[in-house]
């Protein structure tokens, strides 16, 4: 799964090293509209498909198998829905960013990058579900596979449309688009004729449209949860654009941000498996199975400590897999919440507009969010009741005349 996610990652990484070879008005408009798409489209629905981590994860584990077909189809439908409001935001970025006090010549270039990331938007919405239904299940090697063949396709194709055609920047975000429709068109092929996918296959039915209401009660606090983290970390790249020399700013910071970005894939690879362990024994009913899921000196090892930020990246990485596993998303909700609006961001941008420490007040600010997020999370997972959550888990899946003490002995 660490991999997987490394090589999705990596398709933003090529094409803004690609892109920035042009030049540092390229470099930074292309890292400022990667971190726009971020906050107002990718995030938001990689968040909502983090839903499924709990049901699905949890009607496998019950070996309710279709059911996890059935949630994966309402889950794209509803991703698909959510993402048309998000593109019309998209078309009138540049507005919104000239009105917030970016620079007019980097907001211009930033919002030509976006309108050529609308078709990612959509494939985006497909593609989310589609991990989260191979991840639910353990089918991690034809994810693996198929996001490797993407990566290769996507260095060879944002090569040629940035520096064989007359696109320049617009081709990175040409053939970034056109990787992710490739990586959903592989894996919505497999889901639909390989035979590791026959028992969890469903037919399409109106029953997508009953599954809504369960699948955005887990889904809206998954999404906050990722968004609210996600979101403070693409602030500093905003606010980075209000400084003096913004190019210059915004550039570093971007390098600095990704770089870590893609560091954080061991801790969350390890965060989805974690919760992919947890859920499934939950709705299995093994209480004791999914307790010991946890163990938090695995992801200190696993995590390079390279410096503050990687280790708290790694923290949260593996104790938010724990809180999507046992469906704790709303408490998750609260922590990112007091964390990063509360003590991270108010002490980067004090730190970096009034202290005068620019760029370094700003990453200096945002590890102290990170900090406290850190902490809070783990205080909420050595709390956790795992027995009491498996006879949530059971309950709901199955209705209330399941028994508790049948199912625990």
């Amino acid at each position: 799964m660490i991999a997987v996610l490394f090589f999705q990652y990596l398709l933003q990484i090529i094409s803004i090293t690609m892109v920035g070879h042009l030049g540092e008005l390229y470099l930074s408009s292309t890292s400022l509209a990667f971190s726009l798409v971020s906050v107002t489209g990718f995030s938001f629905l990689m968040g909502l498909a983090s839903g499924l981590e709990t049901i699905s994860g949890q009607a496998y584990g019950a070996q309710q198998y279709q059911r996890v077909g059935m949630q994966t189809y309402t889950a794209i439908f509803s991703l698909i829905l959510v993402s048309v409001p998000l593109s019309i935001v998209w078309f009138n970025i540049e507005r919104i960013l000239v009105f917030l006090g970016q620079d007019p010549l980097i907001a211009y270039e930033a919002a030509k990058f976006m309108l050529w990331l609308v078709p990612a938007l959509l494939a985006y919405a497909i593609l989310q579900p589609l991990v989260r239904y191979f991840q639910m299940q353990s089918l991690l090697i034809p994810m693996l596979i198929t996001s490797c063949i993407v990566f290769c396709v996507h260095i060879i194709l944002c090569w040629a449309l940035v520096f064989k055609t007359e696109l320049k920047n617009v081709g990175g975000a040409l053939s970034f688009s056109i990787s992710i429709w490739l990586n959903v068109i592989i894996l919505g092929l497999y889901m639909r004729y390989s035979s590791a996918c026959a028992k969890t296959r469903a037919p399409l039915s109106m029953d997508i449209l009953k599954g809504t209401q369960e699948f955005f009660r887990f889904a809206i606090p998954s999404a906050v949860m990722i968004c609210l983290e996600w979101w403070s970390f693409e602030l500093i790249i905003l606010l980075s654009g209000m400084l003096p020399n913004p190019q210059l700013e915004t550039s570093v910071l971007s390098v600095c941000l990704n770089t870590i970005a893609t560091v954080y894939c061991i801790p969350y690879g390890i965060g989805a498996a974690a919760s992919t362990r947890i859920s499934n024994e939950l709705g299995a009913g093994n209480p004791e199975a999914a307790r010991i899921v946890e163990v938090v000196d695995y992801v200190t090892v696993m995590a390079p400590l390279v410096c503050l930020s990687v280790i708290f990246d790694s923290m949260h990485g593996f104790l938010s897999g724990v809180a999507r596993g046992c469906g704790w998303q709303h408490l998750g909700v609260y922590v990112n919440l007091g964390a990063f609006y509360l003590c991270g961001i108010p002490a980067a941008a004090t730190l970096a507009f009034w202290v005068k420490l620019k760029g370094i007040g700003l990453w200096v600010g945002i590890q102290i969010g990170a900090f406290v997020q850190a902490f809070l999370l783990a205080m909420i997972t050595c709390c956790i009741n795992w027995e009491q959550q498996a006879i949530k888990a059971r309950n709901r899946l199955f209705g209330a005349q399941f028994s508790a003490d049948s199912r625990l002995v």
